[in-house]
């Protein structure tokens, strides 16, 4: 997540140099003095990204500072891992666990702030499935995006229900793929994620079978640890412009639901069963001692399943990946 320069001078009256930086929703830089784009991501499956893009607040917040903001959409937390990875955003936004197999893998990045503690995964059948448990799903074949909060959901119910990985076909798809293979019946189910989960619950009749929160890792935001000693003031303006979002969301309960229902292109019903039901904004946006007893219940089955290299990187991973200062000092102006 480099931070671009853009530098432009004029050498003498009949010359001009001009840089630009291009990118969806980039604006283009002036053709003078030093131009900062700072770029992040936006998700469905993160409301409030979705605010602060409409809103812009950090576009005038930072205008003073000759910093433009570009935004990347992010399909999923693997999506948005790859672009941190990528250096093609500057903080991306992912499941806790996810993020912790970023680090643990070797990624460099921190988790600088909760932002939902959310229900947005869960084990879903077609409307005409006679699977009702978890355990019914042995030797079925399930749809799930590898390395984001539904297939770490898809895992840990399996563990729970005495079931291996390997009892299951998983089929590796990104999310919106996943629902349209368990509604064409090319598989038996699908570790969804809202809000295409709550989409196919509406319009097609599918089933949630299995539920638990606590199998849900928090929201969070991720910074490159080089933009974070690069640009700290940036991420602070990042951070306390989410904790505005939370906020609003919270204070403007049918302008977020329609708002969200507007950009993530779903029905208002659809986007009021996810926030008000499904999207927990009362948490603490300091990482710690939350996420961390998430990560330790999930890390032995991440570690069966090879999805990191080894334990001792994970554990590794987890007395490091957070760096609380940034929500410990946040303020909503």
């Amino acid at each position: 997540m480099r931070i671009y320069r853009v530098l432009a001078a004029a050498a003498v009256a009949t010359a001009l140099l001009a840089g630009c930086v291009q990118g969806e929703d980039t604006p283009v830089a002036g053709s003078a003095g030093d131009a900062t784009t700072l770029r992040l991501d936006y998700a469905y499956y993160n409301p409030a990204s979705l605010v602060l893009r409409e809103q812009k607040w950090l576009e005038t917040e930072l205008a003073a500072k000759n910093v433009t903001v570009s935004w990347q959409l992010s399909a999923g937390s693997n999506k948005a891992n790859e672009a941190l990875r990528a250096d093609a955003v500057d903080i991306g936004s992912t499941a806790g666990a996810a993020a912790l197999v970023a680090r643990a893998n070797g990624s460099p990045i921190k988790t600088i702030s909760v932002f939902s503690q959310p229900e947005w995964a869960a084990i879903v059948v077609p409307k005409t499935s006679a699977i009702t448990n978890v355990a019914g799903l042995k030797g079925k074949k399930v749809a799930a995006t590898k390395g984001t909060d539904p297939y770490f959901f898809l895992l840990q119910a399996l563990d729970e229900a005495g079931l291996k990985p390997s009892d299951v076909v998983v089929t590796n798809l990104q999310h919106a793929d996943g629902k349209a293979a368990l509604e064409r019946g090319d598989v038996d189910a699908w570790a969804g994620l809202d809000p295409l989960m709550a989409t196919s619950e509406l319009d097609a009749g599918s089933k949630l079978i299995y539920r638990n929160v606590a199998f849900n890792s928090y929201g969070v935001l991720n910074a490159r640890e080089a933009f974070l000693t690069e640009n700290p003031e940036l991420a602070q303006s990042v951070v306390n412009a989410y904790e505005k979002a939370r906020q609003w969301i919270k204070d403007n309960p049918d302008e977020a639901t329609a708002l969200y229902a507007r950009e993530a292109k779903i029905s208002e019903q659809v986007a009021k069963t996810v926030l008000t039901t499904r999207t927990g904004l009362d948490i603490d946006p300091v990482p710690g001692a939350a996420q961390r007893a998430v990560f330790e219940k999930i890390l032995p089955v991440l570690v069966a399943d090879a999805n990191v290299k080894t334990e001792e990187s994970a554990k590794t991973a987890i007395d490091t990946l957070f760096e609380p200062k940034y929500a410990t000092a946040r303020s909503v102006s």
